[in-house]
């Protein structure tokens, strides 16, 4: 892969300058330049767009002093592996495949592996429809008895068992959307984005990007199937396209990222009824709109301190403290990535660090979080891989 490595590093940095968030140096983890062995690390699994050198998911070690990634290799040629789910147990990974076709029926699919915690390496079990297309987001039941899918160009919401031996069952419950959105372009029909459980496991929450809702769903683990909730969900601003969603760790507070106007909703949640009331609605950039800019992942620190928001177009991870009483919002600065288009991000286990994907400079980056502060500083690690869009991480045994 051949890239102007200085130069897009040079561009980053002096904008990073600019928001007082400059990256150091940047230093390039190939895979050929260190050991396999590091004791006690981390499996790192990257969900990808199968394009531009990109076969399906790839796995790579992280060392959980220091931050780095090592030895990218392919572990499953499937197509479009776009968003990852590891099951609770960390015997099983389902990757949902954002396809149009799937055994020559119209929609998505989710398909299962066993993970060897030892090697990383993965075996696939087998694949099932999610009967609709463009499925983009997968979660388990807090039992992983189940995995909850989205699907964004069928607008609709499907429960599929698992079962023991990891092994995916058809659909127990599917439900399609209706609604559309002012954005012609972008909401001309519904498009559920994002399947969430609630903390107490009772309800499912689907972001629809089509109809800017959050819509509420009852889940009933044992059946495996949803039904409408009263009320049925939460709308955000017209035209704002709401995509992913993540509750706080108190289970009291949860926060969306508005893929469309560029803002994150802050919301007090009530589980016993599987209600949402919103607080306040911030941007996610610094100084006004950028063009073209759109979010694509929000997520909660683990200590609940702190929320993170990505920016395609702009670049960067917005970072927000919380008010630990009203769960209401404070920017407190933007994170230039170093790449093009940070899709999913996430946190290692021990929170210390966070991991951008960035996906069409096809890059991964790691940042050293500031527990007391929440800033990012970059910590020179970056490691190339083909059109990342989901990290997850996973204990060596």
């Amino acid at each position: 892969m051949t890239r102007s490595t200085t130069r897009r590093t040079s561009i980053a940095a002096a904008l990073a300058v600019v928001l007082g968030l400059a990256p150091s140096a940047r230093t390039e983890a190939k895979v050929s330049e260190v050991s396999s062995s590091q004791s006690g690390g981390l499996w790192v699994y990257i969900g990808t767009y199968t394009a531009r050198g990109s076969e399906g998911i790839y796995r790579c070690e992280m060392d959980p002093k220091s931050g780095k990634l090592s030895n990218l290799v392919l572990v499953a040629k499937t197509p479009n592996p776009t968003f990852l789910g590891i099951h609770p147990s960390g015997r099983y990974l389902v990757a949902v495949n954002e396809i149009d076709n799937f055994e020559d029926t119209k929609g998505g699919s989710a398909t299962s592996y066993t993970i060897d915690t030892t090697t990383g390496a993965l075996t696939k079990l087998n694949a099932r429809s999610t009967g609709g297309a463009g499925s983009c987001h997968i979660t388990f039941d807090h039992a992983g008895a189940h995995i909850l899918v989205a699907n964004y160009h069928f607008g609709s919401t499907a429960v599929l068992p698992i079962a023991p031996s990891g092994m995916l069952g058809r659909a127990s419950s599917f439900v399609k959307h209706e609604g559309k959105g002012p954005n012609a372009a972008r909401q001309e029909a519904a498009h559920a984005h994002s399947a969430n459980l609630d903390p107490s496991g009772r309800f499912l929450v689907v972001a629809d990007l089509g109809q800017d809702k959050v819509i509420v769903y009852k889940y009933d683990a044992a059946a495996g199937t949803i039904t409408p909730n009263s009320p049925d969900g939460v709308s955000m601003a017209p035209g704002a396209g709401p995509r992913h969603l993540s509750f706080h760790p108190n289970g009291r507070f949860a926060y969306v990222c508005n893929e469309l106007d560029s803002t994150v909703t802050a919301m007090s949640y009530d589980a016993s009824t599987g209600t949402f009331t919103k607080l306040d609605t911030l941007s996610t950039l610094p100084s006004g709109p950028v063009e073209g800019n759109s979010t694509a992942e929000v997520r909660v620190h683990p200590s609940g301190k702190f929320v993170y928001v990505s920016n395609r177009g702009h670049n960067s991870i917005a970072c927000y403290s919380v008010d630990e009483k009203t769960g209401k919002l404070k920017p407190i600065g933007n994170m230039l990535t170093g790449g093009r288009t940070p899709r999913n991000f996430n946190f290692d286990p021990t929170g210390k660090f966070l991991v951008a994907a960035n996906q069409d400079s096809s890059t991964i980056t790691v940042f050293r979080l500031d527990p007391k502060t929440g800033l990012l500083s970059y910590t020179g690690y970056t490691i190339d891989a083909p059109m990342p869009v989901c990290i997850k991480f996973l204990a060596k045994s």
